[in-house]
């Protein structure tokens, strides 16, 4: 199982959490899925729940409340990437057109986050590792293989990465019109134009899961009450399909091809 001991490099993805409006339904759907463990959390983490994969924290789960004045948002998966500086990144986020939806703030001692768009409306958080650094299993099956951006303007959003958390995006040979995106020589996530995505859909980030076997894993989903949005198909990184959870929370699965690429 590769663990993850040390912090993650600035940029590179680190957690994934997902907000949802019930908690204890989704804690059990993702438990049948993918043999996740996790309860509701204290009060003072808002009930926050972190989910362990054999004992190791991969995911997060929380009920979802509505802001001040505002509605419930809707449920979705959220990409954190690793920074050293909240507030700094935060502020490069503002001065790049980005912009703030949660200002920074601490959680405990374990790190310090912010929630904010880039500057194409793409929603993800930004994770200041504490004693908690993120996920410490990524790459095996029921955790996270790779993050993608899926953005109305590559350009414009490879700009933005570059500048606010040090992403570079870099074409990617055997995937015409896909990017990767890279921390040093790294390619930690993806990058592409919303051409593959429905219609109407806004610039988002799509976490990928990994599973034994993609068609069996979608099988279990839509008996639980999911919803697939892409039937499972081959592409050049393994055989992957785009669903929901019985709640209406968008997510990928993949069954990678052997020596492909994660993040």
């Amino acid at each position: 199982m590769p663990e993850v001991t040390e912090p993650y490099v600035p940029g590179t993805p680190c957690w994934v959490d997902l907000v949802i409006p019930d908690q204890r339904e989704a804690l059990d759907f993702y438990r049948d899925l993918f043999g996740w463990q996790g309860e509701p959390g204290p009060p003072e983490t808002g009930g926050y729940a972190v989910c362990t994969l054999n004992g190791k924290a991969v995911a997060g789960i929380m009920t979802s409340m509505a802001q001040e004045g505002g509605s419930k948002p809707p449920p979705a998966w959220t990409t954190y990437l690793a920074v050293t500086d909240t507030d700094a990144a935060v502020q490069k986020v503002r001065e790049h057109g980005g912009t703030p939806l949660m200002d920074p703030m601490d959680v405990l001692s374990l790190g310090r986050m912010a929630v904010v768009a880039d500057s194409t409306g793409a929603v993800f958080g930004l994770w200041q590792a504490g004693e908690f650094i993120g996920a410490q299993v990524v790459n095996e099956p029921g955790s996270v293989v790779w993050n993608e951006l899926n953005t109305a303007d590559p350009e414009a959003a490879a700009t933005f990465y570059e500048e606010t958390v040090g992403l570079t995006a870099t074409t990617m040979k055997e995937a015409p019109g896909y990017f990767a995106l890279k921390t040093g020589d790294q390619a930690v996530g993806g990058m592409q134009s919303l051409e593959k995505s429905p219609p109407g859909s806004p610039s988002h980030w799509l976490t990928y899961f990994n599973v034994d076997d993609t068609d069996s894993t979608v099988d279990a989903l839509t008996r639980a009450g999911g919803n697939v949005l892409k039937p499972p198909f081959d592409m050049v990184a393994g055989r992957m399909a785009v669903v929901q959870d019985p709640q209406g929370a968008v997510f990928a699965l993949i069954t990678p091809v052997p020596m492909s690429s994660g993040g």
